[in-house]
């Protein structure tokens, strides 16, 4: 079978608008007072159309609207995208429909409409339970706005996630571990957990190279929010099942996971990628990331892709690496190696294994607690 199938197969669909720009945000998202919706529901089911000529029959594991603010989508749009996946390929019994929203009052009235659209998992963008930091994050809701629609998201949808950042400006350690029980005391069966980052080309990022950005926990602070932050979570039943993601058994992203698991996944709307397996080729796929671009390409070609990248053979031995070692579940060994044509340095893997960053039960090697926090040096020690 082909490599893609261990991992499943999924849609990722991008509505690239917001209704602000967040200041630490580098996702491909659009600030844009005037959306003509039946343009853009129009220009998705056309790109829907011609990845499924790309792919050929395949039944779907999960489909994942992501932005942007996805929420600010109109519900038939939402409707009419679910319907047309199960046309062209078939949904799996069961399968995972997410989509991302922001927690504001406006968009919370919507969860009715989205679940009788077919949407059964609801990831809500809440970042803090801290008004002044949420200002500070660029936040158009309170914290008592985002725990209403919480209440409204957990009555229309069996499985709500929801996001927090932590190590924001004077935020302290004891600090973010309270948010955190805050949090898990809403009794939230997943928690995505990110640490802030400070990307180039964000506003955020711009004040930090003017030295601006002040009070930002040191980074060995942050690593104690991190260490934290899993131990907190245990306590609660929610284990750590990837780098930044907190879950229940059962519970965990479906959809994410099939990106962890390297499996195929189509890429639909502006900014949006792919890997897909065309022909027994593993390809990589990307999309125009203007909007503007991406429709007018849509418009007239009936699809917004750039050109395709196959992938060879050690791209892809790379890439599944990477991603799954982001997984506590860790690496399948033999599926790199027969990727890869070769096997991992025996001496690296031992050097690793004896300083206590990896461990290794028959084919499987995985990162242990003490590995998880130096990942990116592990990769690049195992991969070199």
């Amino acid at each position: 079978m082909d490599d893609w199938q261990h991992g499943g197969f999924g849609i990722y669909i991008h509505w690239p608008f917001c209704m602000a720009k967040c200041p630490y945000c580098d996702f491909n998202s659009h600030v844009s007072r005037e959306i003509d919706h039946a343009a853009w529901r129009k220009a998705l089911l056309t790109e829907l159309r011609h990845s499924a000529a790309l792919t050929g029959p395949r039944k779907v594991d999960t489909v994942f609207f992501g932005g942007g603010t996805p929420s600010l989508m109109e519900p038939e749009t939402v409707s009419a995208l679910i319907d047309e996946v199960d046309k062209l390929w078939g949904l799996k019994p069961n399968a995972e429909i997410s989509l991302e929203a922001n927690p504001t009052s406006v968009e919370a009235q919507k969860f009715s409409d989205f679940a009788k659209a077919g949407v059964n998992r609801i990831s809500m963008g809440i970042q803090s339970l801290n008004d002044a930091d949420l200002k500070a994050l660029g936040r158009m809701h309170s914290v008592k706005e985002a725990l209403m629609a919480f209440d409204i998201a957990k009555a229309q949808f069996k499985r709500v996630s929801f996001d927090l950042i932590y190590a924001r400006q004077k935020q302290t350690t004891e600090g973010w571990f309270t948010e955190l029980r805050q949090a898990l005391d809403l009794a939230v069966d997943h928690l995505s957990l990110y640490q802030l980052t400070i990307e180039q080309g964000t506003r955020f990022g711009d004040l930090y190279e003017k030295g601006k950005l002040k009070h930002l926990p040191p980074s060995d602070e942050a690593a104690d929010m991190y260490l934290g932050t899993r131990e907190i979570c245990a306590e609660y039943g929610l284990h750590g099942y990837e780098t930044s993601n907190y879950a229940r058994k059962g519970a965990e992203s479906r959809h994410n996971l099939i990106y962890w698991r390297y499996g195929d996944y189509v890429g639909i709307g502006p900014g949006a990628h792919a890997r897909l397996t065309l022909d027994h080729q593993r390809t990589a796929l990307y999309t125009h990331t203007q909007p503007k671009v991406w429709l007018d390409a849509v418009s007239n070609l009936g699809h917004g892709l750039c050109a395709p990248e196959p992938l060879t053979l050690e791209d892809q031995a790379t890439e599944y690496f990477m991603m799954s070692m982001r997984l506590t579940e860790g690496s399948d060994l033999t599926r790199y190696e027969a990727l890869a044509g070769r096997e991992i340095s025996p001496k690296r893997v031992s050097h690793l294994k004896e300083l206590g960053m990896i461990e290794i039960n028959g084919t499987n090697l995985k990162a242990t607690a003490s590995g998880r926090p130096v990942l990116n040096a592990v990769l690049a020690e195992l991969l070199r």
